[in-house]
């Protein structure tokens, strides 16, 4: 009897070290609802979107829309991305090469003819995509021989939008926003001066204090780089339809999501990691994913895919810290809570 007593004693402490370890697992919520309350070494000011299956598993706002009128945020709110635009270029230059307007080895030379510079025979569509043409400006010489490495920017996406509407007789901003229609994202739109429908205010800012941006940088030359105004939902909407093979074909998706070359980036790890074209893929050991950030105008950005949980970690904040070391502090932070929770099956 002894025996058994202690055997049950045994199995009854193992079953509650092991419930204990699945909530403690489990309380995401909790954790980021603590985090996003922290005021050192600065504040959140933004939305904070998790899916599962198409499912919502934590949705949030909290601050507000503009720092002047105090008017809180709400999760439906509209926020300009920044470089995570890059990725829905990327998308628009690969349907058009399933349409065979466009071949991703050709020189830039064939699609932008204005080009008199003797590199631009041998730059490609290819390189442009990925980071590794060397260009650093039209007028200069390139800084390294193409597909030789890596340097990230927005001329490239500003070259790639040129070409999309030499190929297509549209602007940039007809072709995204017809894509957008399509998919039925209803609260993504191209950023426009005239029209900035419910984006909310971009600021800059130094812990608790908040400066409004009052003129955005982006126009018409680099709307492919930096562009797009959306929300997080809509945002899940695009990763579900990109990732589950409702824009691309599957050969095309292979090209934009099979590392060609690599580089590294804080907010994803130390190590150098996969990328695409205008998407990171990261192999960390809790979960393989797919993602981006997004930086400037007052705005900061996180897109990040999980295909085997099919999980989205959407964070959107209108603020920049003055600090660089502070840009995707909580980003970072969020990112990691998921990757450690019951949502990812580790």
């Amino acid at each position: 009897m002894k025996f058994i007593s202690g055997l049950l004693y045994t199995l009854l402490i193992l079953f509650s070290v092991s419930c204990f370890n699945g909530q403690s697992k489990d309380n995401y919520t909790s954790k980021i609802d603590s985090l996003i309350k922290v005021k050192t070494p600065r504040t959140f000011n933004g939305v904070v979107v998790i899916t599962k299956d198409g499912k919502s598993k934590y949705s949030k706002a909290y601050g507000f829309k503009n720092s002047q009128t105090k008017i809180p945020l709400n999760v439906d709110d509209q926020f300009e991305i920044m470089s995570n635009t890059k990725q829905i270029t990327s998308v628009l230059i690969l349907k058009e090469v399933e349409k065979g307007k466009i071949d991703l080895q050709s020189s830039i030379k064939k699609y932008l003819p204005f080009l008199s510079q003797t590199w631009a025979d041998t730059v490609t569509v290819h390189q442009l995509l990925n980071h590794t043409h060397g260009i650093e400006a039209i007028e200069k010489p390139l800084l390294f021989t193409p597909g030789s490495e890596f340097k990230y920017g927005n001329l490239s996406n500003i070259l790639l939008g040129k070409i999309l509407e030499n190929v297509s007789g549209k602007t940039y901003t007809q072709l995204a926003n017809e894509l957008f229609r399509q998919l039925n994202m209803r609260d993504t739109f191209c950023y426009s001066k005239d029209n900035r429908r419910n984006l909310v205010s971009g600021h800059m800012s130094n812990n608790s204090h908040f400066t409004v941006v009052e003129n955005s940088f982006i126009n018409d030359e680099n709307m492919p780089a930096d562009g797009v105004v959306t929300t997080a939902k809509d945002l899940v909407i695009w990763n579900s339809k990109l990732h589950k093979g409702k824009i691309l074909k599957p050969r095309t998706y292979a090209l934009m999501t099979t590392s060609s070359v690599l580089s590294q980036h804080d907010v994803f790890g130390k190590e150098k990691m996969g990328y695409g074209y205008n998407i990171r893929i990261v192999k960390d050991p809790r979960a393989e994913y797919l993602g981006h950030s997004g930086l400037g105008d007052g705005f900061a950005s996180l897109n990040i895919y999980i295909p085997k949980d099919d999980v989205s970690i959407i964070v959107l904040e209108n603020q920049m810290n003055e600090n660089s070391d502070l840009y995707y502090y909580f980003e970072t932070k969020i990112k990691d809570i998921i990757l450690n929770s019951n949502l990812v099956k580790n």
